[in-house]
């Protein structure tokens, strides 16, 4: 709506309540610290690796990673001799990321830090990079002039964020039918549409590339998936905990519906492909 539009709203007209964004950054902190999300992100690790690759980091690049998690495109761009600065605002998460690191003898710095207010100088980085992390934080438009902020004119921005229409994209929209997410919150899977990256991005991208890619993820069974996801994925523990007895029956079974329409494993084990959108922004 622009300004003149708006000027000639009925008097009657209420506006939408602004949605509390601090509170909702509180709960999905509360919820990434519950569990243990590195029993999931470990198995990622191919992705950072992959990112990597489309990124072509050189050695000596100086590499930023927001929202890094357990570390998976920290580590990878350390075997490439990058300068890395691993951040989250999880600080478990950066512990299990030096664990990692000091096991493979990479220098990484890591560092405590939210994607909505990096604390860098300008163009202080060659490359920054996120896996499936910096789409989950409320304040889209924010983190994006973060990352934008803090990369240098010519360097690149590469992300790997859930498509709506993938798996994990399909897990968050059935969670969400049995304890919906907080009004006026957009859904982080946008962050895997070329729609909203152009929307983020292309003011102060001098090119943008997308690409479609799967990872599958491979566990025992079904069962020992969903089992894993809500022992340890923050998100999917936090929901059961918000059910009751019935109530987690119900989100299980329609969990297992959805598992199955995707598990393309025929011996009793998943195979489930999940799509996400690479992309690699070139900073203005």
């Amino acid at each position: 709506m622009n300004a003149l539009s708006a000027s000639v709203q009925p008097s009657s007209a209420i506006a939408a309540p602004a949605v509390d964004l601090s509170a909702v950054k509180m709960r999905q902190r509360a919820a990434w610290s519950s569990g243990d999300y590195a029993v999931v992100g470990t198995t990622l690790q191919i992705v950072g690796e992959t990112l990597c690759e489309a990124l072509d980091l050189h050695s000596g690049e100086r590499v930023l990673d927001v929202a890094a998690g357990n570390g998976n495109a920290s580590l990878a761009a350390a075997r490439r001799w990058c300068e890395v600065t691993s951040t989250d605002y999880v600080p478990a998460l950066l512990e299990r990321g030096r664990e990692r690191a000091a096991a493979e003898r990479l220098d990484i710095e890591f560092r405590e830090a939210d994607a909505e207010a990096l604390p860098f100088d300008d163009g202080s980085f060659d490359a920054i990079v996120s896996t499936f992390g910096a789409m989950f934080a409320p304040d889209a438009p924010r983190v994006a002039a973060e990352m934008l902020r803090v990369c240098r004119s010519g360097g690149r921005i590469g992300m790997a964020n859930w498509t709506p229409q993938g798996f994990i994209g399909q897990l968050f929209k059935t969670v969400g039918r049995h304890v919906p997410p907080p009004a006026g919150v957009t859904s982080p899977a946008l962050w895997g549409t070329r729609e909203r990256i152009d929307e983020l991005f292309r003011t102060d991208a001098v090119r943008i590339e997308a690409a479609s890619r799967h990872f599958v993820f491979r566990y025992r069974s079904p069962g020992h998936m969903l089992q894993v996801f809500r022992t340890y994925y923050g998100p999917v523990l936090k929901a059961f905990a918000a059910l009751d007895d019935a109530g987690q029956t119900a989100l299980l079974n329609d969990l297992l519906d959805l598992t199955g329409s995707f598990n393309r494993a025929q011996d009793g084990t998943l195979a489930v492909p999940s799509e996400y959108l690479e992309i690699v922004v070139t900073r203005r």
